[in-house]
């Protein structure tokens, strides 16, 4: 079951308080329809509200952010080395990656990017081509990415240029898929807590805050199918 708060994205230009606001009303629509766990699939949501979000569910359901199992898993494999982290303006500005590397591995060195181009860019379907190349040699060749070791995709767009970003570098240096580290993470803590289905269980369903046409068609972009898009007015009245 994926919400999508289409009405309000992006949200790397939003204030705490509005993200906060926003993942919680989210929250408790997901647990109204019996979710079993929440997965907040954002970084700046992650970064500025997983703390509320907790909060708001107070232990009913687990709750993951897309950022702790990214974080455990560079600082078990990549520890005391140089650590590159690209995403929007919201999370290099949180720098929730940096803070949560030093605590774990205070021998690592972490540097950080904004790239706000990005996300618009995968969501025009401008990847694989001059374009997103141009862009993303732009933002790669920035000194602050120099002499990296391993690079986090900070932003659940960027698996989508996974290989546009990984041929810029050598192949001694590790490109992170936020998404496949989130998804190994979860399935192991829902087998821990006896939670995971031994098969497929009911049906997807994929709700947004404002129906549009555009991002129905963006959808196929990251779905690879058509969807059916079930509006979800969660702010009709205000």
């Amino acid at each position: 079951m994926y919400v999508g708060d289409t009405a309000h994205f992006p949200y790397g230009d939003k204030s705490v308080d509005s993200i906060k606001y926003y993942a919680v009303r989210i929250a408790d629509f997901l647990l109204d329809k019996g979710c079993k766990a929440i997965v907040i699939a954002c970084n700046t949501a992650s970064a500025m509200a997983y703390e509320a979000v907790k909060k708001q569910v107070k232990g009913a359901v687990p709750v993951f952010s897309v950022i702790d199992p990214v974080v455990e898993e560079v600082c078990r494999l990549h520890r005391g080395q140089r650590i590159g982290v690209i995403g929007t303006k919201g999370t290099i500005k949180a720098d929730a990656y940096s803070k949560k590397i030093k605590q774990l591995a205070p021998e690592c060195e972490v540097t950080s990017l904004a790239t706000p181009l990005l996300a618009p860019m995968i969501e025009e379907g401008f990847f694989n081509n001059t374009i997103s190349r141009t862009i993303i040699h732009s933002y790669l060749s920035r000194p602050k990415l120099k002499k990296i070791d391993a690079l986090i995709l900070a932003c659940t767009h960027y698996p989508l240029i996974k290989d546009e970003i990984a041929s810029f570098y050598p192949p001694e240096v590790t490109v992170l898929d936020s998404a496949d580290v989130v998804a190994r993470a979860v399935a192991a803590s829902l087998k821990k807590q006896g939670l995971l289905a031994t098969r497929r269980l009911g049906s997807n369903h994929f709700y947004v805050t404002d129906f549009t046409k555009s991002f129905e068609r963006s959808t196929a972009i990251f779905y690879r199918d058509n969807l059916k898009l079930e509006p979800l007015p969660l702010w009709e009245n205000e």
